[in-house]
């Protein structure tokens, strides 16, 4: 027994937290109740997830067929973009998921609570009603029973106030990230290393200022996909990317060769899928949840805005270690960068796959925390921690032995193509680690340890960020890779520490 609050909970544990992560690890592959869940969760986020990032590399394809300058360019204004866009899609995501599960979990332990004291009174003015009326009224009174079951049935909105939250937020913050972006896209890109006299700056600014007129549907669309993973529903934002990333692979060609548009068509082609996700999504979402909270208090911003911040902190620090690594790239050449750009991509994409099995774990342990079911946050831990590490031997594996042929996909550049083939080592055998950093990074989330994910994340970033300056100016191209695996790895020893020593919302591991 677990005693928390003065209350006690059922709970089998070892006395070692360590061994959370050894936990029935001959049962990883089990579809059981929990590997259901978790398959039915994980499996359509990782489509969703890497719906972009395949639609990203379809675009560095078709760009890589113009030239080796255009493709360093776009490169460098995806980098940008993606910075400045997960520092607000990560922590509103991340809260807004973790926020609407565990308001969705009180609200479904609140509503079977109810439902039992309805029945309750209800059987017990039946049994007074067949005392007191006569036999023939029986008919009639079942009619009434009937009819008030069919009634209570009907399928009501949820009232979930962190939606609405997000909504406002993730909107707001989309008009400023436009704003920001295209008011001053021609320093930001001298701060990536695209200097004004260099051949990259007009197509790179170019796209930049188009794409970014997509930041608000980026941004709501990302909020909406929050909510949904809070209702442990990830098909629905599975959809909603995979129209909108078809209708982008089908008007890059259109705008850009038919067009004759270059990366400006790309462009416009990606801004296009985003606001088509977004209405899909909000259409959705209008239709499951009362979006207008009957008082403005409702909304909690505070809640959103004091984890948000936490967050904040911890989101700036992982991305300005990539974002410092492609400005790395970008100073050494338009050669550099652009083999950097198609390694950075395909490890990123693959990397994500594991953050299908965190959006699974962040949701379930979520509710579970909410529930005070220490056993089942156990479970989850272990099981999607075991998953993830499979995972990663996997996509080890794959990346190590087809990644030299897929290279010849975004560009036929021989010094690119050798560049490339230098990194896939460094991409290849980091996937483990990756995919056990990105499902620490959920289980964190669903434990709502967000104060923890913050600061250790900075002093990662510190330590990451000193490697990669003094790596990539001695080494190269070499050493920005060095310096990006150290990165995760301690990233991923982060992750490690919290549970295996059973600290924060983990104590109870030592109870």
């Amino acid at each position: 027994m677990v005693e928390e609050d003065g209350l006690c909970f059922p709970y089998t544990k070892s006395k070692i937290p360590l061994f959370i992560f050894f936990k029935n690890a001959r049962l990883v592959f089990k579809m059981d109740e929990l590997g259901q869940e978790i398959a039915q969760i994980a499996l359509p986020a990782v489509l969703a997830l890497t719906a972009d990032p395949i639609a990203s590399l379809v675009d560095t394809a078709f760009i890589g067929q113009i030239g080796p300058i255009e493709l360093a360019a776009v490169g460098v204004s995806i980098a940008l973009f993606n910075q400045v866009s997960r520092i607000a899609i990560f922590p509103l995501v991340s809260v807004t998921t973790s926020f609407v599960a565990e308001e969705d979990a009180v609200a479904e332990v609140g509503s079977e609570q109810q439902k039992i004291e309805c029945l309750e009174s209800n059987s017990s003015s039946n049994n007074e009603a067949k005392e007191l009326l006569p036999q023939s009224g029986e008919s009639t009174l079942k009619s009434k029973t009937s009819s008030f079951s069919v009634e209570s049935s009907k399928p009501q909105k949820r009232h979930i106030p962190s939606a609405s939250s997000a909504l406002v937020i993730g909107a707001s913050l989309g008009l400023l990230q436009a704003l920001f972006l295209i008011s001053l896209a021609k320093p930001l890109l001298n701060y990536m290393g695209v200097n004004p006299d260099s051949p990259m700056l007009p197509p790179a600014k170019r796209y930049l200022t188009l794409r970014s007129l997509g930041a608000p549907a980026v941004l709501l669309s990302l909020a909406m996909q929050g909510i949904f993973r809070g209702f442990k529903d990830t098909k629905t934002p599975l959809y909603a990317t995979v129209a909108g990333d078809v209708t982008n692979m089908i008007l890059d060609p259109i705008f850009m060769f038919v067009f004759r548009l270059g990366v400006s068509g790309a462009a416009i082609a990606h801004v296009i899928s985003q606001y088509l996700i977004s209405i899909i999504l909000f259409w959705r979402l209008i239709q499951l949840v009362d979006l207008l909270p009957p008082s403005i208090t409702d909304l909690k911003f505070g809640r959103f805005l004091k984890n948000g911040f936490l967050l904040l902190m911890r989101v700036i620090a992982v991305t300005f270690c990539v974002t410092l690594a492609a400005s790395m790239a970008a100073r050494l050449g338009s050669t550099q960068m652009a083999a950097f750009q198609v390694c950075l991509q395909v490890w990123l994409a693959t990397s994500l796959l594991a953050d299908g099995l965190a959006v699974a774990g962040q949701a379930i342990l979520a509710s579970a925390f909410a529930k005070n079911d220490f056993e089942r946050a156990t479970s989850t831990a272990s099981r999607v921690l075991q998953l993830g590490f499979v995972l990663g031997l996997v996509l080890c594996f794959m990346l190590g032995f087809g990644l030299k042929f897929a290279a010849r996909l975004f560009t036929k550049d021989v010094d690119v193509l050798n560049l490339i083939t230098i990194g896939i080592p460094f991409v290849a055998l980091t996937q483990p680690v990756n995919a056990l950093a990105f499902v620490f990074d959920g289980i964190n989330f669903g434990a709502s340890d967000f104060a923890y994910s913050a600061f250790s994340m900075v002093m990662v970033a510190v330590m990451s960020i000193l490697c990669l300056m003094f790596l990539s100016s001695h080494y190269g191209f070499i050493g920005i890779w060095v310096a990006l695996t150290i990165y995760m790895s301690l990233r991923a020893f982060a992750g490690f520490w919290r549970i295996g020593t059973g600290t924060g919302p983990w104590s109870f591991l030592r109870s």
